[in-house]
């Protein structure tokens, strides 16, 4: 099997580790499976999608929305080359995940408004597919309604006209979205589970998401919530691409 490239940006060390972690364990993948390139750390390599079965982009600390002016330079080039990436993937119609930083990269690529209109805070949200979402393969085995781990601090406001909307939220009108047969982006996290949720809040807990005393309670909140669905996403990404 031709690896899947994982894009990530976490800048905190065990934060990335964990992330990744969970990429191997909810999509089934073993290391060699999944490729990582932290793209906080050094510009992107050159890159032949041939070599790789799909592309998944994890979170980010990045606010794609920010002013220019206040996007550090580390930023700016993260998005450039995200950008210029995407040109291809898009082009290509190669399969593609965004997992919350998806939904403002694939989304402001393609033209959608993303701006602080509908952020959430960090906990569990019931998400609800549309009818097209119910249709989709990716969304595969998924019930109508389930609870996902989400927290954001923009989303997407207005879709683009080509873009097929897949689920939503009561809060926030944009979860999933699909442009053209394969690429797609996420506003909940779908490698998230609640000790992975606990995990990030530890790790980020100073670093001005939240109030830092609030910490222990986002934590007892956190466990509140089963997300055992969102997961399937992973993998229903990996069987239908893995090649």
């Amino acid at each position: 099997m031709k690896p899947f490239l994982l894009l990530a940006s976490r800048a905190e060390d065990a934060a990335a580790e964990d992330e990744y972690a969970a990429y191997l364990r909810y999509g089934g993948l073993q290391p060699r499976e999944l490729l990582r390139v932290r793209l906080e750390a050094a510009p992107l390599p050159a890159l032949d999608l041939s070599d790789y079965s799909g592309v998944i982009v994890g979170g980010s600390p990045f606010t794609s929305s920010d002013p220019p002016e206040k996007k550090s330079p580390v930023q700016h080039r993260v998005e450039r080359e995200l950008s210029g990436l995407l040109d291809e993937l898009v082009a290509r119609d190669f399969p593609f995940l965004g997992a919350c930083y998806g939904v403002g990269t694939l989304g402001a690529h393609q033209g959608a408004v993303i701006d602080r209109s509908y952020g959430e805070p960090l906990g569990g949200v019931e998400i609800e597919l549309t009818e097209a979402g119910l249709e989709d393969p990716l969304l595969e085995g998924l019930p109508r309604t389930f609870t996902a781990f989400t927290g954001h601090k923009e989303a997407c406001t207005v879709l683009p006209s080509h873009a097929v909307l897949l689920a939503r939220s009561t809060a926030c009108p944009v979860h999933m979205f699909r442009i053209r047969e394969n690429l797609y982006a996420t506003q909940f996290h779908p490698e998230l589970d609640a000790d992975g949720l606990c995990t990030r809040i530890d790790i980020y807990r100073h670093a001005g998401y939240f109030p830092p005393e609030s910490a222990e309670e986002l934590m007892e909140s956190a466990r509140q919530f089963t997300a055992i669905e969102p997961m399937k996403i992973l993998r229903n990404f990996v069987a239908r691409y893995a090649r």
